[in-house]
């Protein structure tokens, strides 16, 4: 199967998604947002778009945005499994017809995520508990287009999981981060950090990664499992 990672800054990449498509034998490529270069759809099985600093609805500020969002709408429209994290999930929600807005609260650390009672109807999510310890990292968040419910949510942020259709899949959360690609995250902010209630420190944020990693590590191997099942024809 061919799986191909949008990532929209080269230091936030599939990290544990890379993991799981060597693990099952998939071809996994990955490109810049910012270059512009999206594989044809019809050699593309799994689409999976990843997190970035930039705000999804700054189109001015991150002009590279335009033709990513054309290229995820397409490849939902082709009924091709795709896979958003963060960034990712904001951006499919836009192209869904969702809007993106300043969270009340910035989420920044491993805080727990649940299950709402849309999610736990949701097949995709069949196998995750109800509440586990999952990686945050935004500043804003989105309203869901009509007719979409939250499938998880958290204390600080209500949209934290949605499902449309039955292979499209947007996260707030991260599942994907290894202890290493916190570190990296870590290491290309810009010297701040913001205060408030859901945001860890960071020494914090770093020692608890090989503690948290694991729980994730696993819903996201069988999330993905999910998704790959969707693919027709797969290809090598």
């Amino acid at each position: 199967m061919r799986v191909h990672a949008i990532c929209n800054v080269p230091y936030e990449g599939p990290a544990l998604i890379g993991e799981w498509a060597s693990q099952r034998g998939h071809t996994l490529t990955q490109a810049l947002a910012l270059e512009g270069e999206f594989p044809p759809l019809d050699q593309t099985d799994l689409l999976v778009v990843m997190g970035g600093p930039m705000d999804a609805d700054d189109e001015a500020a991150s002009p590279w945005l335009v033709a990513e969002k054309t290229y995820v709408r397409q490849a939902i429209d082709a009924h091709i499994p795709v896979l958003g994290v963060c960034l990712g999930a904001q951006i499919i929600a836009e192209v869904l017809g969702g809007k993106i807005r300043r969270a009340e609260q910035p989420e920044i650390g491993w805080f727990p995520v649940g299950l709402t009672p849309h999610g736990c109807s949701e097949p995709l999510f069949a196998l995750w508990p109800a509440t586990f310890i999952a990686a945050h990292w935004h500043y804003d968040t989105f309203d869901l287009p009509d007719g979409l419910q939250p499938a998880l949510s958290s204390n600080a942020t209500a949209n934290q999981a949605f499902v449309f259709g039955d292979r499209v899949v947007g996260l707030q959360f991260h599942l994907e981060w290894t202890a290493e690609a916190v570190a990296a995250l870590v290491e290309n902010t810009d010297g701040e950090w913001p205060d408030g209630l859901y945001v860890t420190d960071v020494a914090t944020m770093i020692d608890d990664a090989p503690l948290f990693v694991p729980v994730p590590a696993t819903l996201l191997f069988e999330l993905l499992d999910s998704l790959a099942e969707k693919v027709s024809g797969n290809a090598s």
